[in-house]
């Protein structure tokens, strides 16, 4: 039998890999790289939307360090993030457990549950939002038909914040897809060894399910608390960062500093400080659950 050979045209196999990956190269450095190196570099400058910038080296982040309206945006984004995050795993993780359960037409209610997180916060969602919690609408409706005083909602500053982290509590569909199939892939074997042993379903929500999904309740812990950390349209939209501004987070600082007052250079130094103080938060949580260990000779 000949032996055959076959010869590839010049340079075909040699640059076919990096033509297909030029799309994907092409968007990481203009809309990736790019951005966020000059971000950066506009941070050490003085400059609005238009003119040339003047470079002030660490000025703008000086100024962010002392200033108030930073300071109490800050507070505000980590108390936001402190209070939804826990609540919005604990909600997710249970309906997940509810829809876990094989029944006729349980994907018609799973896709029910996830419907919301679709929505998230579009103009029509906050407008009904604001009725829900406007002086006569149903949330005071309900209050009175149990006897309770209606409350000012926008007016006092822990009904404002309640308001916004109960809009991103009812979006809680994406947590609750991952949470799913955790569960559905757990072995069903386990939960029918410990009932034969006598273990009740309580116990085995404790022994069994919860620390088998400990690595994607941490996965979803890092993936809301960037999310919460990052907020802007529901208090931008809901309550537009009052009353006082104790519903202003660091991402309604962002775009008032950029789109209200001109102000590219500062904009950009707190977008980075909020870059950095993320990255710290994540590393902390890493550290605290024991992800990040020290490596003994």
């Amino acid at each position: 039998m000949k032996n055959r050979t076959y010869h590839n045209p010049v340079g075909v196999g040699k640059y076919t890999g990096l033509l297909l990956i030029s799309p994907f190269l092409a968007g990481a450095l203009l809309l990736t790289l790019y951005p966020f190196v000059s971000s950066f570099i506009l941070g050490l400058t003085d400059c609005g939307l238009i003119g040339q910038p003047e470079l002030i080296g660490l000025e703008n982040y000086r100024e962010i360090l002392s200033s108030r309206e930073f300071l109490q945006s800050a507070g505000v984004t980590l108390r936001y993030a402190a209070i939804l995050v826990p609540l919005k795993l604990i909600v997710s993780l249970g309906v997940a457990l509810l829809l876990n359960i094989e029944l006729k037409g349980i994907g018609a209610y799973r896709t029910a549950f996830y419907i919301p997180s679709i929505l998230g916060a579009n103009l029509a969602v906050v407008i009904m939002w604001q009725f829900l919690f406007t002086s006569g609408g149903l949330a005071n409706q309900l209050l009175k038909l149990f006897g309770a005083q209606p409350a000012g909602w926008y007016g006092d500053s822990a009904h404002a914040t309640a308001i916004i982290i109960l809009l991103r509590l009812w979006e809680f569909g994406s947590a609750m897809v991952i949470f799913l199939s955790a569960l559905r892939d757990i072995p069903r074997e386990y939960h029918e060894a410990a009932k034969v042993d006598g273990c009740g379903s309580i116990r085995g929500f404790f022994a069994i399910t919860l620390p088998l999904l400990k690595d994607v309740i941490f996965l979803n812990l890092i993936l809301q608390t960037i999310s919460a950390l990052q907020e802007f349209n529901a208090p931008y939209m809901i309550t537009g960062g009052g009353p006082m501004g104790s519903t202003t987070t660091v991402g309604m600082v962002i775009y008032d500093e950029m789109f209200r007052y001109h102000n590219a250079g500062y904009a950009n130094a707190v977008s980075w400080t909020l870059f950095v103080t993320i990255t710290a938060v994540v590393l902390l949580l890493f550290k605290v659950t024991g992800r990040i260990r020290k490596e003994h000779p």
